[in-house]
This record gives structure tokens, sequence and C-alpha cells, in this order.
């Protein structure tokens, strides 16, 4: 990190540096604060897009190419050996909440398959599955 203090801003995913060449002159709290402002600002666009997706009817067929381009076709950065565990999450849901056929549903087979990898594999997957989805939505 070269002595730079970093905060991680939890919706993106990305890095945002603290521009603090001194500790003396850094701030905690302030800098936590311009933290939690950027992830509020970005909470309700997210908030917008899972009631859309929840919104989003799919057909199993439609969900069935949509996995078949997430993984045979690779579009999404994520180990093709998930592909049956995607499938068994989103057709054969463990909680009824999500036994709705929406995009919510096959977002949440995904992310759940996913805790089945190591930490940064999990975590880059996760980060680009919003984006996948998003596009195949519309």
């Amino acid at each position: 990190m070269n002595g730079i203090p970093r905060i991680r801003d939890i919706v993106s995913g990305a890095f945002s540096p603290v521009l603090a060449k001194h500790s003396r002159s850094f701030n905690l709290i302030d800098t936590l604060s311009v933290g939690v402002d950027r992830i509020q600002r970005n909470f309700e666009p997210l908030q917008g897009q899972i009631e859309q997706w929840r919104e989003t009817q799919l057909t199993d067929d439609r969900a069935k190419l949509i996995l078949y381009q997430a993984f045979v076709e690779g579009e999404l950065e994520a180990p093709r050996s998930l592909l049956p565990s995607v499938h068994r999450l989103y057709f054969e849901p463990q909680y009824p909440e999500f036994s709705a056929r929406t995009m919510w549903s096959l977002s949440n087979a995904f992310t759940s398959s996913f805790k089945e990898l190591d930490p940064v594999p999990q975590f880059k997957a996760t980060a680009k599955l919003g984006a996948f989805l998003e596009k195949l939505r519309q």
C-alpha cells in the first residue's frame, strides 16, 4: 500500500486512495465519513436495480440461456465448475423467497454458488455479476 491508507468502496468494489501524505494530518473520522457518503450515494441506484430484477420474470429457457452465456460462452468471469450449482440453486431454490423465476432469484443462485470459491475469486465473480445480469436484462 506504499504507506497510503485506503478505503474500500463496498458498492462498486473500487479502491480509493486517501490522499494524506502525513499521518499527523490524517483524520480517520473524516475519511470514514467520506467512505460512508460514497456508499450511501450508490445505495439508491442499487436498490432500484434490485427492484427491477425482482420484477423481471424469466422463462426457464431464458434462465438456461443466461447460464449458458455465463459459463459455456465465458461471459462471466467465474469457474465453469459452478454451473451445476447455480442451475440447482435456481431451479430448486433452498429458500421460498427465491422460488419466483426472476432475475433476482437467478442473481441469488449465482451469489450463493460463489460461496464455494476462495475469497478473492468470490469477490471478483460477485463484482462482475451485476453488470453481466444487467446487460442481459435489457
